[in-house]
């Protein structure tokens, strides 16, 4: 073997185990508290430290089931966050489509102003946004927590940059087959964007059903309020007992692992492609 081959199997090799074990460092508080949330008070402060339970108990998730209504908080925050989701996949792709393929006054200083909204911090607006929504009588109602974020610049700009690497080509033959834009968008440019769309996708929900304070300010009604609510509720009102707490934060988690194991291939070309476009 040449010496550029031991090097080239030397280079990847370390690169593996570099990776291999950033992986792991990663990984590591997701099973610690997994495997807190499996065992009892006395064996969470017990030392030394173990990662694998001694006595698997499932009492720690019973106290949450029962403590709140951790189901009613679930159900919420899979309304909330699964209507952002689908609202942003919709309006975005018709803003985005906008940006990228048609022509009208002011288009990019328009795009350039939309991407400056990112800049502004979300506590900025929050006031403002909360008048408008009491004022259409909205207040405590799921309509508080998703109208505000149908649509978003990030997402806009997400797949603007992937429409923009699919061939013009496709749109122009589109038109000499009598398509019209909409048809265009919905019949070709979205199914070639499985993969900027899922990801899209994972971003906002995990950021819908990670946001605590937005639908803290904008609901009173235990009702109607979120997951994220509920585990602080749970956390005031039980103390520090690391196994519940844990046991809590692992249901919160499983949608999003879910989510994310289920789109990953389209979640990982979706990050390879975006921002490539043709020359």
């Amino acid at each position: 073997m040449k010496k550029s081959g031991v090097r080239t199997v030397v280079r990847h090799s370390v690169l593996h185990l570099v990776l291999i074990a950033g992986a792991i460092i990663m990984l590591f508080p997701f099973l610690w508290g997994i495997s807190t949330s499996l065992k009892d008070m006395r064996e969470v402060l017990s030392s030394p430290f173990s990662l694998i339970p001694k006595n698997i108990t499932l009492v720690n998730y019973a106290n949450v089931v029962r403590s709140i209504p951790i189901v009613r908080f679930f159900i919420n925050s899979v309304i909330v966050s699964a209507a952002i989701t689908v609202s942003q996949l919709f309006t975005c792709s018709l803003s985005a489509y906008a940006f990228a393929r048609l022509r009208f006054p002011f288009r990019d200083g328009l795009f350039y102003i939309l991407l400056g909204t990112m800049m502004i911090p979300q506590h900025v607006i929050m006031i403002p946004v909360y008048i408008i929504l009491n004022f259409f009588r909205l207040i405590d109602t799921y309509a508080a927590m998703i109208v505000p974020f149908i649509s978003g610049a990030f997402g806009t700009f997400l797949l603007r940059q992937f429409f923009l690497t699919i061939p013009k080509e496709l749109e122009e033959a589109a038109i000499l087959d009598g398509c019209g834009h909409l048809r265009f968008l919905f019949k070709i440019m979205l199914p070639l964007s499985r993969p900027i769309l899922a990801t899209l996708a994972i971003f906002t929900f995990m950021w819908s059903w990670n946001n605590y304070l937005w639908p803290l300010i904008v609901t009173n009604r235990i009702e109607i309020r979120t997951l994220q609510y509920g585990l602080a509720m749970f956390k005031e009102e039980g103390g520090l007992n690391w196994g519940q707490l844990m046991a809590g934060t692992t249901i919160a988690t499983v949608p999003i692992l879910a989510l994310f194991l289920v789109m990953q291939r389209q979640f990982i070309q979706g990050i390879t492609l975006t921002g490539l476009r043709e020359g």
